[in-house]
């Protein structure tokens, strides 16, 4: 289930500002460091995450999230500058903000536009969670901790929630400390601890069988 809209909005947004604030921070030796996303560096993954966001706002929503689409984002911002990318991430926040505004709730419910399986909002769900992960791909890479926070996590999990699901996983109550229950296939057998673990090794960035689980967590093999 996707988290309540307000939420979703002021996170997505939120998540946006910390994002232009990394890519701004960065030097040009950082921005070509290898990423952990197999055969893109880190401003590729800066791209990839603008770029996503630059679609929607723009209304290019076909094909949003294939290998395909994903690709062009990232090499039309290839060879651009991490001040230069980070000015596109402030205007492109700016344009979200503005069209998250004019969703009520019947709007949120609907089916998203663009072929995305899921509600309007899942479908804003999963950019907010691609925002949270990808900013600690970045900084994984760069010897930076992770920026943990309660929303990031909490996103996550949901998302992650509804993804499973969608795929018929075991039915799984996630319990994990300081977020709220989610359930994966009508809810069971609790997951708890430490979320982090858990977000590594569903989106296949850590090891499901130290969790007690095996590979089928892992959503994008």
């Amino acid at each position: 289930m996707t988290l309540p809209r307000d939420e979703v909005t002021a996170g997505m947004l939120d998540e946006l500002g910390d994002f232009e604030k990394l890519v701004r921070s960065l030097d040009a030796q950082q921005w070509a460091t290898p990423s952990r996303c197999d055969g893109w560096t880190v401003g590729d993954v800066a791209g990839h995450v603008i770029g996503s966001m630059a679609d929607v706002v723009g209304g290019r929503l076909d094909g949003l999230g294939t290998p395909e689409v994903t690709e062009r984002e990232v090499a039309e911002r290839r060879g651009r500058t991490p001040a230069q990318l980070a000015d596109e991430c402030a205007e492109v926040r700016e344009a979200a903000a503005g069209l998250l505004a004019a969703f009520d709730d019947a709007a949120w419910e609907a089916s998203a536009p663009g072929g995305y399986e899921g509600t309007l909002g899942d479908g804003v769900e999963a950019l907010w969670y691609d925002t949270y992960l990808h900013a600690d791909d970045m900084r994984a890479v760069l010897g930076q901790p992770p920026q943990r926070t309660t929303a990031g996590d909490k996103v996550s999990v949901s998302h992650i929630a509804t993804e499973l699901t969608k795929r018929k996983w075991q039915p799984t109550t996630l319990a994990f400390d300081g977020l709220p229950e989610f359930t994966v296939s009508g809810g069971g057998e609790r997951l708890d601890g430490d979320a982090y673990p858990f977000i590594l090794a569903a989106t296949g960035r850590g090891d499901a069988t130290r969790l007690g689980l095996d590979d089928s967590l892992n959503l994008y093999a």
